[in-house]
Formats: structure tokens, C-alpha cells, sequence
């Protein structure tokens, strides 16, 4: 199976778990990975799962990576597997911050919110929307989360 990875990364943490995803997808075949701005080009005709992460910021993906999803369209995506993921605190650091439980539970964070726009673009998603977590605005990654990401990634081809 050829895969493509698409992340977008501010601190290293979701490259982190782009890499995990994408080494554990390699066992199942080619992999390629690209940064939000490296340009899809035809890449997207080539591939049979497409893989996008996004850090959650303002209870959103990036603008990098919502401006590639919108550049998409409409069917772009059409007969083409999808997953997504993203980095995120945890529920006790958004605890520590009031209003911001309100809102995470209104709006939820970017993982969602990226299936929803792969979905809308006519891609078949073929496992839920994940979260892996970070310690603080910046990181690092929660121990184990990098471990947890390549798991997720081989649930794609169960």
C-alpha cells in the first residue's frame, strides 16, 4: 500500500508523531512524508491513504493546514482512505485554564476537525480521529505517546 503523511508541526511534537506514524505505516508498504507547505503536487493520485496531523491551536488545526485541506477539491479525495490525528494537552492541563473546558468540549480539537474537511472532500475514513498528548503549550510529548502513535498507525490495515 503507498501512503502519504501530511503534518504540520510548530514545537516538533506532531512531526514526532508523523515520523512514528509513517515508520509503522512503511511495514505495510512506500511511505512518504511531506510538511504542510512542501507542496502535494500529484501526490495525492499516487497514494491509497492519506494520513493528516495537524497540532490543536485554538481549538483547530494550523492555518498552514487548513489552507492546504481547503486548497483540496471538492472530491479530491474521492476513493482515497483517510486518517487524522493530532497533538494536543491534556484534560488536566486544560483544567488548569478556565474557560478553556468549555470550549474544548463545544469545539473539540483539530483531529476532528481535519476528518471532517478529509471526509468532505470525499475520503473514506477508515479509523476515528486520534489525539496524542503533549505536556504544556510547547511539549514535550507525554511518555508512551510516540509508542501509542505507531499502534494507531497499524490499526489502519486491520
Amino acid at each position: 500500500m503507498k501512503s502519504l503523511v501530511i503534518f504540520d508541526s510548530l514545537y516538533g511534537n506532531t512531526e514526532k508523531i508523523a515520523q512514528s506514524i509513517s515508520h509503522a505505516l512503511s511495514e505495510q508498504g512506500e511511505v512518504a512524508i511531506l510538511r504542510v507547505g512542501e507542496g502535494l503536487t500529484d501526490q495525492l493520485a499516487r497514494v491509497e491513504l492519506l494520513v493528516v496531523g495537524s497540532p490543536t491551536q485554538r481549538l483547530r488545526a494550523t492555518d498552514g493546514m487548513n489552507n492546504l485541506l481547503n486548497s483540496i477539491p471538492k472530491n479530491g479525495l474521492k476513493d482515497l482512505k483517510v486518517a487524522a490525528f493530532d497533538t494536543r494537552l491534556t484534560w488536566e492541563a486544560i483544567e488548569k485554564t478556565p474557560p478553556l473546558p468549555f470550549f474544548v468540549k463545544i469545539l473539540g480539537y483539530a483531529a476532528e476537525r481535519i476528518a471532517r474537511q478529509l471526509k468532505s472532500k470525499g475520503g473514506e475514513l477508515v479509523i476515528p480521529p486520534e489525539g496524542f498528548f503533549v505536556q504544556g503549550m510547547e511539549g514535550p510529548l507525554v511518555e508512551g505517546e510516540v509508542e501509542r502513535a505507531a499502534a494507531w498507525a497499524r490499526k489502519l490495515f486491520a
